[in-house]
Order: C-alpha cells, then structure tokens, then sequence
C-alpha cells in the first residue's frame, strides 16, 4: 500500500490523515494541538508520529497546508468598487484569502493610509479590462512605487500595460507578480491565474514571513492557505457528484462557506453581472467563530434578529469566556449545549451572508436553491454528539426567516473524517485518490 500524508495545519489544533494512493481510502487520522507559540513544527510532527504509529510510512510524501498565525490577509485595490474591484474581491475569496481591505479608483494619501493600517499580507492590484481603461490601474501602480510599499503584489489588471507596470514596481524594488487580468472583458470573471499567482506568494512570502518556524522546513512543506485546499477539495466533490453543494465550515476563528453551483446559461445575457460569477466560491465571515470571535456570532445573532437582546446576556458571557480561553474544551452536557447554540448561530448567519451576497458582493446573491448536499465541518460538528450535529445543520436548512431562498432538497452530512482538506492537496498529483476521499464526506451519513 502507497500512502501518502495529508496535514492541515490550522489555527489551534493540526489534523493529519494518512490517505491509501491506491484506493484513496482513509488509512489512519490524528490531530495535536498547533504550538504556534514556540514552532508549529512540533505540533504538526506531534499530530503525524501519532498518525503514522504502526505503519510503514517513513517515505510517504507530505501534504500540508496551513492557516496558522491567522491565514493569508489580502487587499484588494481596483478601478471601480462595483467592477473590477468587486471582481478582485471574489477572486481573493476564491484563493483561501481574508480579505480585509477593497479600495477602488485612483489611491490617494487617506487610502494608502488605510491600506498599511489594514496589514494585508498580499495586494492584489487590478484595474481595466484587456485593451480597455489604463490609466486608474497605472496611477495605482505610480503610487505603490513611490510609497516604497514593501508587501508583496499580485498585478492582474489591463494586460496591454501589465508589462510595463510589472517593470515599474520591480524598479522600485516593490515584491510584483503577473498574473492574467481577473476581467478580461465585461461579465468575464477569470480567477484561475491571479488565484494560482496568490497561492505562490503565500508559499513565497507569508508562510516564513510570520516566522511560524525558526527553519526553512516548515517553508518547504507548506503546499497552499488551508482555505484554498478545502476549496479545492470541494471542486473535487462536486465534479464527482455532479450536482450543486455548500459546506459550512466552523471554526474557532472564522465561519467559511463554499458552494459549487451549476453555471447558468442566463448569466451570459444582458442581465449578467458586469464583476463577473464565480460558479466556485468561498467567503469567510472573520466576526463569527466558537472561540476567538464568539462574541461575534452573538452580536451578529441580534443584529439578524436571531437572539432577543433581552436574553443575550447569558450567551453573551459565555461567548467572552471563549474568547478569553481559545483552547476551552466544554466538560459537561450544558457546556456542550453553549456550544452547540453558538454554532448554530454562526452557521445559519455565515449562510445567510453568503446567499444573500452580502459576503461575496453579488448583486444577485448565491443561488443555493438546487443543493443536494450540505456539508458540515469544524470540530464542533466533528465532535459533537450526533444530535448536536443534528440541529445545526437543521436550523441552516429550517431558515426560512433569512431572506434567502432555501435548497429544495438537500442532504445535510458531516465532514467527520475531516477529508475534504486532504483531497484538495492530493487533486494535483492524485486526482483518482482524491476524487474517492472526496466521495467518503457522504459516508457522513444523513444528520
């Protein structure tokens, strides 16, 4: 048997899977808690020697993605807010990005100001479509040149200048690297290469730049943002499948959602998005999460009308706690209930954020209708009694207050093997291992 290991490298704990080649099932999985306050190298070695007791896999090739130290932070700075910028933004969703910050048209001093306080750890710069308007993207570049900006910058704008701009930048000594325009032409979202382009960068730059590790090795090993991989697991999926799905993945931190959606052929006509769709999309709500933002999920749980403010002070409480003790581990069946509705609420608003287009800036929201499959993931589904699991899922898909229109007929599961991580970092080199791991999140059974 040829294994390989797969490692997620995550925020406050690492999950590591050992993964047949051959038959792409699942050999073994363990997880240790991430020591991102010494080197996280001891956690993930930790979390794969436990993975791999017993087993032959001293030559097994590595895997690993990581979103610790807090993930890939992106700024998006475009032509128009509504346009090219929008059309930035969705990409750098797409690409395991937080993006924490979206300026648009000609950058002033206030904006380059709010741009370095933003902190982003990659910009990605884009403006124009091929052999349409130049002049806002080169101002932009001027400007970044003559700031001395030292963040690395993803250029994927106007392709007739792209070349000269490349050439400006790299003079200046500013990090600069091409990819292909993110809207090529009006309505024509085209995310492939400014994705890939981010994902080197992240490799390149912010893996070691957040001095996670004192050696290169943890550099070395480090494959792609842990976002980018699920997201790519999730393609992986849905291609098997075939059919339209989401996955609601909650974490300590942050809320993701993914959905895969079927193209649809009156998206080409007059009434297209001018920013462009991403039939593949990712968001991630940095306000909702179980232990660092908990206090988030509860104001954002009034704010929808979710929670009565009168009685929010109990979870209110509960949530600061959490927040103040991120490595909290419920010890009892009312903690596990805090737990549960908490979860609950950051699932159900993550959704909502999402369809409605709040999140991903879609003037229409996400279609979600024709799901078939709703996946949930995070520890607190993983870990959680089945009932548990059971209710969260249910009140995502019992939401008929949200303002968004519901799946018709979707199959709620849970990703308890944690998988879809692994398959994203295997569909390059195994894409037969992965299609079948992919496959095993239906495994998780109807909640």
């Amino acid at each position: 048997m040829t294994v390989a290991v797969c490692a997620d490298v995550g925020s406050t704990y690492t999950k590591v899977a050992v993964v047949d080649l051959d038959g792409g099932g699942l050999v073994s999985a363990a997880a240790a808690p991430t020591t991102v306050n010494s080197d996280v190298l001891h956690g993930l070695d930790a979390a794969v020697a436990a993975a791999t007791a017993g087993l032959s896999a001293g030559d097994a090739p590595w895997y690993v993605c990581s979103s610790a130290g807090g993930g890939l932070r992106l700024a998006v700075i475009g032509h128009e807010r509504l346009v090219t910028a929008q059309a930035g933004r969705r990409v750098g969703l797409s690409a395991g990005a937080n993006v924490v910050h979206v300026a648009a048209g000609r950058l002033g001093g206030a904006d380059l100001a709010a741009l370095r306080a933003a902190r982003p750890d990659v910009v990605l710069l884009v403006g124009g479509t091929d052999g349409g308007d130049a002049d806002t993207l080169a101002h932009n570049a001027t400007r970044l040149a003559k700031a001395r900006w030292r963040v690395p910058v993803v250029l994927a704008g106007n392709a007739d200048v792209r070349d000269d701009l490349h050439d400006l930048l790299a003079a200046a000594r500013v990090p600069v690297t091409v990819a292909d325009n993110v809207l090529p032409r009006i309505g024509v979202l085209a995310p492939a290469g400014a994705r890939a382009a981010i994902r080197e960068v992240f490799l390149r730059h912010v893996i070691g730049g957040k001095r996670l590790s004192r050696g290169p090795r943890f550099s070395r090993l480090v494959g792609a943002a842990t976002p980018d991989a699920v997201l790519t697991g999730v393609e992986v999926l849905a291609d098997a499948l075939g059919g339209d799905l989401a996955v609601v993945d909650v974490g300590g931190a942050t809320t993701d959602v993914y959905s895969v959606l079927t193209p649809d052929e009156r998206e080409t006509g007059p009434g297209r998005e001018v920013a462009g769709s991403l039939w593949r999309a990712r968001t991630v709500e940095g306000d909702l999460g179980m232990r660092w933002s908990a206090p988030g999920v509860v104001r954002a749980a009034v704010e929808e009308r979710l929670l009565d403010p009168g009685g929010a002070d109990g979870l209110a409480a509960a949530a600061v706690a959490r927040a103040a003790d991120p490595g909290y581990l419920p010890g009892d069946a009312a903690e596990r209930a805090v737990d549960a509705r908490i979860a609950v609420f950051a699932a159900t608003v993550a959704l909502r954020r999402h369809a409605r287009g709040a999140a991903t800036g879609e003037r229409a929201g996400r279609d979600l209708r024709d799901v078939t499959l709703l996946v949930g993931s995070g520890g607190v589904l993983r870990h959680a009694p089945p009932a548990d699991a059971v209710a969260v899922l249910a009140a995502v898909l019992a939401d008929h207050a949200g303002g968004w229109p519901l799946p018709r007929a979707a199959r709620p599961v849970v990703d308890v093997d944690y998988v879809l991580a692994a398959a994203g970092l295997l569909a390059a080199d195994h894409p037969a291992a992965a299609r079948a791991l992919a496959l095993r999140v239906q495994e998780g059974g109807p909640c």
